[in-house]
């Protein structure tokens, strides 16, 4: 669903194209612990760092892995979240904590298309 869609900008009002080009363990790249998502916004790349520790937390709260396809779709949702909520995807680096990630999974995961802070993370964030 996240690998290449369209997103309307909350304050521009601009209809967005985002396209998912690669996925990269950054610790191959930039000594970081975590996987690099990256998208082309309007042609222009966007990545979004999905923390290490989110894989290891979400095995140890569901006894599942975060699949490459996943990790896709939680980055995605990710973006289009933040341009809908006028938070905005001016930069080209986005890092997310453990929490961020998985609130984002559960949203994918409940198929759901708005704010995933909105959604009903329960058992999966612990709260």
């Amino acid at each position: 669903m996240y690998q290449d869609f369209r997103v309307v900008d909350r304050w521009t009002k601009s209809n967005l194209h985002c396209v998912y080009q690669a996925l990269i363990v950054a610790i191959a790249t930039r000594h970081a612990d975590a996987v690099d998502v990256k998208f082309l916004v309007e042609g222009r790349p966007v990545w979004v760092a999905l923390p290490h520790p989110a894989w290891v937390e979400y095995k140890k709260r569901t006894g599942q892995a975060i699949t490459d396809s996943l990790a896709v779709e939680i980055a995605g949702h990710y973006l289009k979240t933040a341009a809908e909520s006028g938070e905005g995807l001016g930069r080209e680096m986005y890092s997310l904590t453990v929490e961020e990630t998985l609130k984002h999974l559960e949203a994918v995961a409940n198929g759901d298309s708005a704010r995933a802070g909105a959604s009903n993370v329960g058992a999966l964030t612990g709260e």
